[in-house]
C-alpha cells in the first residue's frame, strides 16, 4: 500500500513565492530575512518556526486556509479557525451580513465563498433568479454562481451580452486560481467550467484587472422586460477566521430607470 505525501513546507514556500512573482532576494528584503536562510527553508535544509511561516505568509499574502496547510506541512497545528455561519460564535457576524443584504433591497445582493458557492442572498436576488430559472433545472447548478452564469441551461440564454460578461467572469476566476495555487476545489471547478460549450473559445484577457472588471454590465431579457445591470464585488475578509476571509459580497445595480422600476416591482 502506498501513500501520497503532500508538498513539504519548503515546496509550499517556493510555490507561493513563484505565484507572487518574487525572487528570493525580493522576498528576503521584504520579509527582512537573509536570502541564504530562505534558500535553506525552500530546500529543506532548515525547518521554519511557526512564527516564520506566519511572517512569510503575511508578506506573500497567503490566504488563511493555505496558511494552515503550510503550518501542517511543517508539523504545526492550525492557527486560523474556521466557523460555519450557523454556529453561535458567528451570530453577530451573521447578523451583520443579513443587515448588509437587507440594505441593498430592492436590488439583488448575495454572498459567496471562495468557490462561488451561494452562502446568503436577499429576497431581490432570489426573486430575480426564480423568475429566470425553472425549479426543475436549479439543481444543475448546486447553488454555485459560476455554474448558474456559464451553464447552457442557466442564465446564459437570457443574457444578450453573455460572451463579453462570461469573458470577464472566467478571467476573474483564472486570476483567483493564480492567487490560490494548489486549491484543488477551485481547480476541479475550473475543469468543470471549461467543459461547458464555448468556454474555451472565449477571448484571452490581460492578466491585470481592467476597469471593465470593476463594473461588469449584464443585459438580461426577462418576462418583466429588458434589464441592464452592473455587477460589483466586495471582499469581506477577516484576519482571524477562514470563513470570513473567503466571503465576498456581490451586488447587482440597475443601470437605467427601467431596470430599477422592474426590480422595485419584483420586491413588492
Amino acid at each position: 500500500m502506498t501513500t501520497t505525501m503532500g508538498p513539504t513546507a519548503g515546496e509550499i514556500l517556493n510555490r507561493w513565492r513563484t505565484a507572487r512573482r518574487m525572487s528570493q532576494l525580493e522576498l528576503s528584503v521584504a520579509a527582512e530575512v537573509s536570502q541564504r536562510h530562505l534558500s535553506y527553508l525552500e530546500t529543506g535544509r532548515a525547518k521554519p518556526s511557526r512564527e516564520m511561516i506566519i511572517h512569510l505568509a503575511t508578506e506573500l499574502d497567503v490566504p488563511l486556509r493555505e496558511r494552515n496547510t503550510w503550518l501542517k506541512a511543517a508539523g504545526y497545528a492550525d492557527v486560523y479557525t474556521e466557523h460555519g455561519l450557523d454556529e453561535p460564535a458567528m451570530s453577530q457576524v451573521r447578523h451583520i451580513l443579513e443587515t448588509l443584504l437587507a440594505a441593498h433591497q430592492p436590488f439583488p445582493a448575495y454572498i459567496v465563498d471562495r468557490a462561488w458557492n451561494l452562502v446568503m442572498a436577499n429576497p431581490a436576488a432570489t426573486a430575480l433568479t426564480e423568475m429566470l430559472i425553472p425549479p426543475e433545472t436549479s439543481s444543475l447548478f448546486q447553488g454555485n454562481i459560476l455554474r448558474l452564469f456559464l451553464h447552457a441551461e442557466g442564465l446564459r440564454p437570457h443574457i444578450d451580452n453573455w460572451r463579453d460578461a462570461a469573458t470577464t467572469l472566467v478571467h476573474r476566476f483564472e486570476r483567483e486560481l493564480k492567487e490560490r495555487p494548489g486549491d484543488t476545489d477551485l481547480l476541479q471547478l475550473f475543469d468543470e467550467l471549461r467543459s461547458y460549450p464555448d468556454i474555451d473559445e472565449l477571448p484571452h484577457r490581460p492578466e491585470l484587472p481592467s476597469g471593465s472588471d470593476l463594473l461588469v454590465p449584464i443585459h438580461l431579457q426577462t418576462p418583466a422586460g429588458e434589464m441592464r445591470l452592473l455587477t460589483t464585488i466586495a471582499t469581506i475578509g477577516a484576519a482571524y477566521d477562514i470563513t470570513l476571509d473567503e466571503l465576498r459580497l456581490e451586488t447587482l445595480l440597475p443601470a437605467d430607470h427601467q431596470t430599477e422600476a422592474i426590480l422595485r416591482h419584483l420586491a413588492r
